[in-house]
């Protein structure tokens, strides 16, 4: 006989994440969660008053934020009684893979945002949606480049472009800003390989809350040293927006993995086209000074486009993008 603590709410969620409106809602709740990053982020930056090339901050504060995810990731693993114990080889690929996908990544992130608008920063960090299908072309015999997957590319190419752009569309592109966040793009995709290849061992959330909590130390340990103390003092609200850009990890990783466990991995990652387009009208609403033009629109479109033709018809998990 079933026991009605433990039974019937895992029954409920799994009824939930098989139904198409479930399946929906709940997809596009994580990409909202994802794309509320962004202006969540510059609105740190402004409670907390850290200048852009104030990188010593900009580090301490992203260790902050995947230290909690990670500990918020652990409470739902041992909930769930997933098996954490590593073998030493796995311990040696999870650093590797904390210091890339969670260190390095969002070093490229946090210091891109710092010096771009966020509705610029969503449309630029979907660039890894696009370097992990040209890595899996090149890493897997069985996830080569298709028609959908070219014009999805050439697409994607072009809204970044676009939005890198001056209204007499002449290229205004800066390193500062917008290389370190296609950087982090793909860093991001090399990540993301990396963990495609351990998920065959390891259960992906397992995976991903090592590798933050790795990450993070690592950004603590190399921030903290250089920190300005006297310019980092958090008042309420910019913890309100530390705890809560943590649970974004946490809570948006927890619910898609749960996702992927029952569903196609490609029914759900075209629902990722959402990620750039919540970023960027939630910037535009909560960030000052942020503001639709017809560049931003038509890139928007482009790199929307893009992400639902690589995604189309795609049964393969290596176009998951671990997102932010």
């Amino acid at each position: 006989m079933r026991s009605p603590s433990q039974k019937l709410p895992k029954y409920y969620m799994a009824k939930i994440l098989t139904n198409k409106h479930g399946v929906l809602a709940v997809a596009l709740f994580c990409s909202l969660l994802w794309g509320s990053a962004f202006p969540v982020l510059k609105i740190s930056y402004d409670e907390l008053s850290i200048h852009p090339d104030d990188f010593y901050a900009q580090i301490v504060l992203a260790g902050m934020r995947f230290f909690l995810a990670a500990g918020l990731l652990f409470a739902v693993i041992l909930l769930q009684r997933l098996p954490m114990k590593l073998k030493r080889y796995l311990l040696a690929e999870l650093v590797v893979l904390g210091i890339l996908q969670t260190g390095l990544q969002y070093f490229f992130f946090y210091y891109g945002l710092a010096h771009t608008s966020g509705m610029k920063g969503a449309i630029l960090t979907s660039s890894g949606t696009f370097f992990v299908v040209l890595l899996a072309h090149i890493y897997y015999r069985n996830d080569k480049l298709n028609i959908n997957k070219v014009f999805g590319l050439a697409a994607g190419l072009a809204g970044i472009i676009l939005v890198n752009s001056d209204k007499s569309f002449n290229l205004a592109f800066a390193w500062q800003g917008d290389g370190a966040l296609i950087m982090s793009g793909l860093v991001s995709a090399v990540g993301t390989i990396m963990a495609k290849r351990l998920s065959d061992t390891l259960h992906p959330l397992v995976i991903t809350g090592w590798q933050m909590l790795f990450g993070s130390v690592l950004m603590l340990t190399l921030g903290l040293p250089g920190l300005n103390y006297y310019s980092f003092s958090f008042a309420k609200t910019a913890w309100v927006l530390l705890i809560y850009s943590a649970l974004i990890s946490a809570v948006a990783f927890s619910l898609w993995y749960s996702l992927l466990k029952y569903n196609k991995a490609g029914e759900i990652s075209i629902y990722k086209f959402m990620v750039p387009v919540s970023g960027v009208i939630l910037s535009s609403v909560f960030i000052p000074g942020e503001g639709f033009d017809f560049l931003m629109i038509g890139g928007l479109l482009l790199v929307t486009l893009g992400i639902i033709a690589v995604n189309r018809n795609q049964e393969t998990e290596t176009v998951r993008c671990l997102s932010k």
